[in-house]
């Protein structure tokens, strides 16, 4: 009989513990194993499987790295073609707002940079190899007339007579060819050196003529990678970017010019010898940034104590003045348009891109720097204030 209450439902049983013909549920074994959801790692009961995959993993590991060792070379010319490109693309977009088509405006810009490099090489490098060997055959008069000197003789007071003995060898090491040969790998190494410097300085150019035609596909391609929703923010810190880079490298190369501008003048007003190679040295030390004009400085004072003690006070002073000048003056109205970071990380920048990549890292170093800063200021720093 029923009194109009629907019976309860039977519970139903669980699949573990299983039912009877009866449809009476039977207890589950607790013995009986139940199947869980496990990790891969979780399931390597064998130790000779996770040591052998362990050991793949490693040797996978070593061989990715052998590899890019071996094209570490390759690695350097894309990223110094890629740096070279960001730094043409502000010219290069100026003539895109003055209604020059890019394919155009390239091809103007490699013509101009072309036609500057061969102007320079005709006229520089007749004077600048003389020069060169005007400085090694005149070695022995120089340190003759260094010795005479009454710098030499105050020197000479403090270090004794051992100073005339170190002298005389380092003169005898430095006119013997034999020497130089064998410290810069003998002439084999050094025409290979030279033939490999052509042919990658060829492939760099080729490379930035690419990076640069197709430098705003680039920066699409890579602006799809990020989520639809932040594309918009990746757009801008990409624009950012890529501007502040390429205004640094502009940068870089105009004050770098200034100061060879600045090393030769007073190389030649004071008297001093071998202006133009000066200048030329001048401005392969001062691309370095920060502290590429301070070692040029000590460079070319020490080196001008050969010639004239009051020459080279004269050059350290005005060198010194320029170089302040460079720095609150030149420098913020060149550098308007790059990311300003502190100085210390300038120099920590500098010292590590040194290291790794030479000459090469300590010119990208700053802009990487810059690059991190910025990603760190956008992104992170605004989600760490999210977090109430």
């Amino acid at each position: 009989m029923t009194d109009g209450t629907p019976s309860p439902e039977p519970l139903a049983a669980s699949p573990a513990a299983g039912t009877d013909a009866g449809g009476s549920a039977i207890p589950a074994d607790p013995a009986a194993p139940v199947e869980k959801h496990r990790s891969f790692w979780a399931r390597l009961d064998s130790p000779f499987t996770a040591g052998f995959l362990l050991t793949l993993g490693g040797l996978a590991a070593a061989l990715l790295g052998i590899a890019v060792t071996n094209i570490a070379t390759v690695i350097i010319y894309i990223a110094l073609a890629m740096f070279a490109a960001l730094g043409l693309d502000p010219v290069v977009r100026w003539f895109g707002s003055h209604n020059v088509p890019r394919p155009w405006a390239i091809a103007i810009v490699f013509l101009i940079f072309g036609v500057l490099a061969v102007g320079l090489l005709w006229l520089v490098v007749p004077t600048l190899i003389e020069q060169v060997r005007q400085f090694i055959d005149g070695i022995p008069d120089t340190i003759k007339g260094f010795e005479s000197s009454d710098t030499y003789t105050w020197l000479e007071g403090i270090f004794g007579p051992g100073l005339t003995t170190l002298v005389n060898d380092l003169e005898s090491f430095i006119t013997n060819p034999s020497n130089i040969a064998a410290i810069s790998g003998g002439l084999l190494k050094i025409g290979v050196g030279i033939a490999s410097a052509v042919s990658g300085l060829l492939i760099v150019i080729v490379l930035t003529l690419y990076f640069v035609a197709s430098l705003p596909g680039i920066k699409v391609s890579l602006m799809q990678l990020a989520p639809a929703r932040n594309r918009p923010k990746v757009r801008d810190m990409t624009e950012q970017i890529t501007d502040s880079i390429g205004g640094y490298l502009m940068g870089m190369v105009i004050l770098a010019f200034f100061n060879s501008v600045v090393a030769f003048l007073l190389h030649l007003f004071l008297g001093l010898p071998y202006p133009l190679l000066m200048g030329v040295l001048a401005f392969s030390i001062t691309i370095i940034p920060l502290v590429g004009p301070v070692l040029y400085w000590i460079f070319g004072t020490v080196l001008a104590l050969f010639t004239s003690p009051i020459a080279a006070l004269i050059f350290g002073l005005a060198y010194l003045v320029y170089i302040q000048i460079e720095a609150y003056v030149i420098t913020p109205r060149v550098m308007s348009k790059a990311i300003s970071i502190p100085g210390s990380l300038v120099v920590i920048g500098a010292l590590i891109g040194g290291t790794l990549l030479g000459l090469l890292g300590a010119l990208i170093a700053v802009p990487v720097t810059a690059s991190i800063l910025l990603i760190i200021k956008q992104v992170f720093i605004p989600r760490q204030d999210a977090k109430v």
